[in-house]
């Protein structure tokens, strides 16, 4: 059983910067992805990066690109803004096509202004 479990989240002022780290544990190959998917007050689901563990390949939303950068085990963000603010959660799957298989809790993101 794949399970995710993350920490680093808080709050802190706009313009700051926060790591997000994802704890892994449970896979069964090799090759895996995994992505960070982010979830405001009254927004729909928002997918926001993914990283192939066998290419290495990076993809990232519009809203994020640029401020955030995606590791196989956390999630860097910088120049964060007031709408940035969400609880974010960590995913995991085959490959970025399937990366919503697994979830963890979420963890909050709250930027102030």
């Amino acid at each position: 059983e794949v399970k995710l479990v993350e920490s680093g989240g808080g709050l802190v002022q706009a313009g700051g910067s926060l790591r997000l780290s994802c704890a892994a544990s449970g896979f069964t190959h090799d090759a895996y992805a995994m992505g960070w998917f982010r979830q405001a007050p009254g927004k729909a689901r928002e997918r926001i990066a993914c990283i192939d563990s066998e290419s290495g390949r990076q993809h990232y939303a519009a809203s994020v690109k640029g401020r955030f950068t995606i590791f196989l085990d956390s999630l860097e963000m910088n120049n964060l803004k007031p709408e940035d603010t969400a609880v974010y959660f960590c995913t995991s799957g085959g490959d970025c096509a399937d990366v919503d298989r697994y979830w963890g809790q979420g963890t909050q993101v709250t930027v102030s202004s």
